[in-house]
């Protein structure tokens, strides 16, 4: 029990420290190179403090990934989204104490058919890169996995957030940009869907792929 609420407690930690990074580079005016990097670098760091815990997933799509490749207990898939979604939320909630007026958007602010398609490839990228670093044992102690999967999200940063989607790739992301009120919780629930199933998706294409 106490080497399970280490992990709980560490998953926590991380998504609170990614969503309140994510909140302040889209709401406490960074810059659009730095807003990109920084979140990449916070999951990065974020993955190699508590990689050796809890897995780093700070990520819902991420630990159904891995309980389907079976690098995570099927029992410990709700424990790890409840500590995932909390930390999303309280990042979210400490974020909003520092902004004065947030519009609440009336409606999705892209086409909805894009955004599934950003955010699923994304997703779909991060959870395959978590999979094939993080999980495959003829990787096994590299150095370089928490580098991998920080950089997975700058790219789709750079390459879908703001264009195609809102870039969350990740449902406690998603659910603390509703909290941000940047985006609407009908888009959210889309987004959080896509991220789902894209984690399905990564997770058997690893299967298929890696013979374990």
């Amino acid at each position: 029990m106490k080497d399970n609420f280490k992990k709980y407690l560490v998953e926590f930690i991380g998504t609170f420290f990614l969503v309140f990074t994510v909140g302040s580079a889209v709401l406490l005016g960074g810059q659009d190179v730095i807003s990109a990097i920084s979140i990449g670098f916070v999951l990065m760091v974020m993955v190699y403090a508590g990689g050796h815990i809890s897995g780093g997933h700070y990520n819902p799509a991420v630990s159904l990934a891995a309980a389907i490749r079976g690098a995570l207990p099927i029992n410990q898939i709700i424990p790890y989204w409840v500590a995932q979604i909390l930390g999303g939320i309280f990042g979210a909630i400490l974020i909003n104490l520092f902004v004065l007026d947030t519009p609440y958007p009336e409606c999705c602010g892209y086409n909805p058919v894009a955004m599934i398609i950003g955010e699923f490839l994304f997703t779909f990228a991060l959870c395959y890169v978590v999979l094939q670093t993080a999980t495959t044992r003829q990787l096994e102690g590299n150095s370089f996995y928490g580098l991998a999967i920080g950089s997975t999200v700058t790219v789709g940063a750079f390459a879908v957030g703001g264009i195609l989607c809102y870039g969350a790739f990740n449902p406690a992301v998603a659910i603390g940009l509703g909290i941000f009120q940047v985006c609407c919780w009908s888009c959210i629930l889309l987004t959080v869907l896509t991220n789902l199933f894209a984690a399905i998706a990564a997770a058997f294409v690893y299967k298929f792929m890696v013979n374990e």
